[in-house]
């Protein structure tokens, strides 16, 4: 990683973009996307395409999305207390004790999640945080005050952790999913282009919004492009953590590499060479199960019209969903390198049918 693309990191990280609000972020990925790409396009939502070869009548995605979880302003009581519902699958049992931004027509709002402190709560039944008792103070004392400052039901918020350095081989920090994806698309086409590499096919490098709350942005960007295939990216589990269970989430680890995901979403065909291109160019990767879902936008790409051969390159990530989401940088870096040489190696026109 040299600084160019540190320094889009961080930044690209470090902005907010929560779900159904993720333009700002969709600024600062596409202005770095610009100067290797041919054109690009968006759509209604906030999804952005990033298009080398926009002519090919042969299509190939890659894809990330773009959003964060985040919380809604839901209820403001007259003493100036808010409480929240989930935009996404925000953790209720991590919220006590965060600082937030809220975001607004007037900018950034500080507030914090309060919580009793430990003197006045009984050890043999104290509540833990759910949804109906967390809520979040800015130093209001009405809600009147709460109003006048900018904030109202609706107002979205989001966990004010930045990306850090963990030790020497790790990435720590919120909305590594899946803004990581996008630093890892990103990359994929910066080395295309300046390898110059003449693919064959048509590229849509797709950012997509909203995935969080139900692979909607992947919906409707694949209906829009009819590609002929996908490769998504997202993440998944490090079961190597305390508190996994691998019998039920699988064996999976920060370190050893793209983790590539069987399922009725997976075309197999298409996955068997991303296995052949990771063989040849001996980059070790991770295996994982996926029951009726993958739960990640390769299921909106594979059953998009008449269906899309679609594969998911998973990084691996401790602690997903909390305000320190941890990759190995080992991992980024060969999930960059898988997709680059899948692309580079695929022919235009190939037909991934079992049935022929």
């Amino acid at each position: 990683m040299d600084k160019k693309s540190r320094d889009f990191l961080f930044k690209y990280l470090n902005n907010a973009s929560p779900t159904g609000f993720e333009s700002s972020g969709q600024h600062i990925w596409l202005e770095y996307m610009k100067p290797y790409i041919d054109t690009y396009i968006s759509d209604t939502y906030g999804t952005v395409v990033g298009v080398i070869n926009p002519d090919a009548p042969y299509k190939v995605v890659i894809e990330a999305h773009a959003d964060e979880i985040a919380w809604f302003v839901n209820y403001i009581t007259d003493d100036g207390y808010i409480y929240v519902r989930r935009n996404g699958g925000s953790d209720h049992q991590i919220a006590p004790s965060k600082r937030v931004n809220i975001h607004t027509d007037k900018g950034i709002v500080k507030g914090v999640f309060g919580w009793p402190a430990i003197h006045v709560r009984d050890s043999a039944k104290e509540e833990s945080p759910t949804l109906k008792n967390i809520f979040v103070d800015i130093g209001a004392t009405s809600k009147d005050e709460v109003e006048k400052a900018g904030v109202h039901v609706g107002s979205v918020m989001t966990f004010e952790d930045e990306l850090i350095e963990l030790g020497e081989h790790y990435l720590c920090g919120r909305a590594l999913d899946n803004r990581v994806g996008g630093f890892m698309i990103a990359e994929t086409t910066r080395r295309i282009a300046e390898s110059k590499v003449k693919l064959p096919f048509g590229l849509y490098v797709v950012n997509a919004v909203q995935e969080e709350i139900g692979l909607r942005g992947a919906e409707m960007i694949s209906r829009r492009i009819k590609p002929d295939v996908a490769i998504i990216t997202d993440v998944c589990h490090d079961t190597h953590a305390p508190m996994y269970d691998k019998k039920q989430q699988g064996d999976l680890k920060a370190g050893k590499g793209p983790v590539l995901t069987y399922g009725p979403a997976v075309q197999n065909n298409l996955l068997k060479m991303v296995i052949d291109v990771a063989d040849k160019n001996k980059i070790a990767f991770q295996r994982a199960s996926a029951s009726r879902a993958t739960g990640t936008d390769t299921d909106a790409f594979a059953y998009s019209a008449e269906g899309v051969a679609s594969a998911l390159i998973s990084l691996p990530l401790k602690y997903m969903h909390t305000t320190v989401e941890t990759a190995h940088k080992d991992d980024v870096e060969n999930v960059i390198k898988l997709m680059h040489d899948f692309l580079v190696q695929l022919p235009a026109g190939h037909d991934f049918r079992y049935i022929k």
